[in-house]
């Protein structure tokens, strides 16, 4: 009897594979899970435009530019528009000119104005009634280090409420 018993220990060997059915079974179960679930959850209110609004052009906004040395130009942010230098005292006036209710207001500031400055001037502005009033800022990005070498910046507005 003891030859048997080590001759059936000797024919059998242990399994070194992982038996992944119990895995299965458990993925496929959560799978179901998320499945019900998915519909369930709400997405971010987002006020979408009409689609009578949204197939309007956009308006162009209005760019007021803060160089470094402190003097202010505006310019209309189309191709092939100028800057034109004001005078300090004449901003509001001379924005309020050249907008409408809808007119966005971008500020593009050198980086070496202080920022006082900026506050100041964004500040005149929406105590005298523009509301649409944001800051211009260049992207980085590997697009954007060439475009701003080839003379083209590419700038985004951020707009503040």
């Amino acid at each position: 009897m003891g030859s048997m018993r080590s001759g059936g220990r000797a024919g059998r060997r242990m399994k070194s594979d992982i038996n992944v059915v119990p895995y299965i079974d458990v993925m496929l179960v959560l799978l179901v899970i998320f499945m019900v679930t998915a519909p369930l959850i709400t997405p971010g209110l987002i006020n979408l435009p009409s689609v009578g609004a949204a197939s309007d052009v956009p308006v162009k906004p209005l760019e007021v530019q803060i160089s470094s040395n402190g003097e202010i130009a505006l310019r209309m942010r189309e191709p092939g528009a100028n800057p034109e230098t004001i005078a300090r005292a004449e901003l509001v006036a001379q924005v309020r000119q050249r907008i409408t209710a809808d007119t966005p207001v971008v500020i593009a500031a050198d980086g070496k104005v202080p920022y006082e400055s900026v506050m100041k001037v964004m500040d005149e502005l929406r105590v005298n009634g523009v509301t649409r009033l944001g800051l211009l800022v260049d992207q980085q990005s590997s697009t954007g280090a060439a475009a701003s070498a080839a003379g083209q910046p590419q700038a985004q507005p951020a707009r503040r409420r």
